[in-house]
């Protein structure tokens, strides 16, 4: 069988995913060292083991015409570029991205405030949707990837289970958004040429 090379077969066993405010992200141009949250974004922690989905999506609608039985062409009709991705850590970035909302420091109603160790997060009724840049790295071995969104929103959120026997969980789908006509970019250290031809 030619090109058959079982040493391309990609797993993921390690990855983080890193999060910035879009307004003024410095995006990465290069894959990192799979270690490190590219300047100015910040880990948002842990994942649970199913790991984290992409999902590039091409919606399209079929052109016919009188003289053929099938499609002419496929015309596009929409684009997404998804991350879906539980978080299993309780920290700054998940809870906020989650809830949509700034934690604040609660502090004493004395003529000198001082914090009182509480935090609080308040929920809007009429929210505004908060604007990220996102990168999520993989790698196996020598080869790392990333995956670049500039502009992104949170599109979905799962439902937090408070149970005795399970940790807190913070389901999220994340959806890019339109940047100068990109939906974001992929980086590898893998060799992509193409194969020399005998």
């Amino acid at each position: 069988m030619a090109n058959v090379d079982t040493s391309k077969i990609r797993f993921a066993p390690n990855g983080n995913v890193y999060m910035a405010p879009a307004v003024g992200a410095t995006l990465p141009t290069e894959v990192g060292d799979a270690a490190t949250a590219p300047t100015g974004y910040t880990s948002l922690g842990y994942v649970t083991d199913a790991g984290v989905q992409i999902t590039p999506t091409v919606n399209t609608e079929p052109v016919n015409v009188w003289q053929s039985a099938v499609p002419v062409l496929y015309n596009v009709t929409s684009a997404t570029f998804s991350i879906q991705a539980t978080f299993s850590e309780t920290n700054l970035s998940t809870t906020e991205l989650f809830f949509g909302a700034q934690w604040k420091e609660v502090m004493s109603d004395d003529a000198t405030p001082v914090p009182t160790g509480t935090y609080r997060l308040d929920l809007d009724s009429t929210p505004e949707l908060q604007e990220i840049s996102l990168v999520v790295d993989w790698s196996q071995g020598d080869v790392k990837n990333r995956v670049v969104i500039p502009r992104a929103m949170v599109q979905d959120r799962g439902a937090i289970s408070l149970v005795r026997t399970a940790a807190q969980e913070y389901q999220l789908t994340i959806e890019a958004l339109d940047s100068a006509g990109s939906l974001g970019y992929v980086l590898t250290t893998q060799d992509m040429k193409e194969p020399a031809t005998p």
